[in-house]
């Protein structure tokens, strides 16, 4: 819901149809909406159990799965979801052929090539909401300890959404400046065990707020809303998602996990060929590698 409020408060869809097996609740849920609809841009809202209601989606934002629990890492949530995605992928490419299956249960590199295997859809089309947020969290953190805006900071983490990803030292850059750079020029003790600290912040980041409050919902909404603006808008942005890696930074395995990636209406419309120091690509085929151990087993 966090997902579908977000979307609709920043105008990026002129109908939403929300799906789920809690007939009850989905109904409260899509009224709720609804009677707000005085202080919202003018959107189409409807709901309903049938995945006939979302016929001719252009985007397919898939939510569902089981909560992951405190203390749950999001690989163990794994075997909990696969059902749960049998039921639901052949269902919506069913009704939309066409569409681009943004996936945002997790663990959603997994789930993503779950879906991939499950819908047929070709791996351009097929995406998940991966570090994205991870990413933003990075931004923030790297902001905060050197006291500037966030908006200054250029900072991405790849690889699994989750224990295993890899943050990209070597490309972060500070007001268009190089961090090492940055950091020579602003003596401010900032030191290697603070990076480290930083990127296990990123990693626990969810987990804190499971922790607190039992669920994450604002954050992955508004980062859910930042990529289907640029899928359905056609902006050509640049993302850290999780996408088919194969072949990629010398990734042998059959896996999907985030690399920066350029998105448009079309899905994926290119890879960017992101310089990595070599300790980043071999932390990056590490993360391949887990992932893919992961999977074995999968009925598919």
């Amino acid at each position: 819901m966090a997902c579908a409020q977000t979307i609709l408060t920043q105008e990026l869809a002129e109908e939403i149809a929300l799906v789920d097996v809690e007939e009850k609740k989905l109904k409260g849920e899509m009224l709720d909406l609804q009677h707000a609809g005085a202080f919202v841009p003018r959107t189409k809202i409807t709901a309903d159990t049938d995945y006939a209601i979302s016929a001719g989606s252009d985007i397919c934002i898939v939510t569902a799965g089981a909560r992951q629990r405190e203390g749950e890492s999001r690989l163990s949530l794994l075997e909990r979801n696969v059902s749960i995605y049998k039921s639901i992928i052949p269902r919506l490419v069913e009704y939309s052929p066409d569409t681009i299956l943004l996936i945002v249960s997790n663990p959603v590199d997994i789930l993503s090539y779950l879906a991939w295997k499950i819908s047929g859809l070709p791996p351009n089309r097929v995406i998940g909401s991966g570090t994205n947020l991870d990413s933003s969290r990075f931004r923030f953190l790297l902001a905060e300890r050197l006291n500037v805006h966030v908006q200054n900071v250029s900072a991405n983490i790849i690889g699994e959404h989750g224990d295993s990803s890899v943050p990209m030292w070597s490309s972060v850059t500070v007001g268009g400046i190089p961090l090492n750079n940055f950091l020579d020029k602003n003596i401010n003790g900032f030191e290697m065990q603070s990076l480290r600290d930083i990127h296990t912040a990123v990693v626990n980041g969810a987990y804190e707020v499971i922790r607190l409050k039992g669920y994450t919902s604002w954050a992955i909404g508004y980062s859910t809303a930042n990529l289907t603006r640029t899928l359905l808008k056609n902006q050509q942005r640049i993302h850290p998602v999780s996408v088919y890696a194969k072949g990629l930074y010398g990734i042998e395995e059959d896996v999907f996990l985030s690399l920066p990636v350029q998105l448009g209406r079309s899905g994926v419309q290119g890879m960017v060929n992101a310089p990595l120091a070599e300790e980043e690509k071999n932390q990056l085929q590490v993360s391949a590698q887990a992932l893919w151990q992961a999977q074995q087993g999968l009925s598919l």
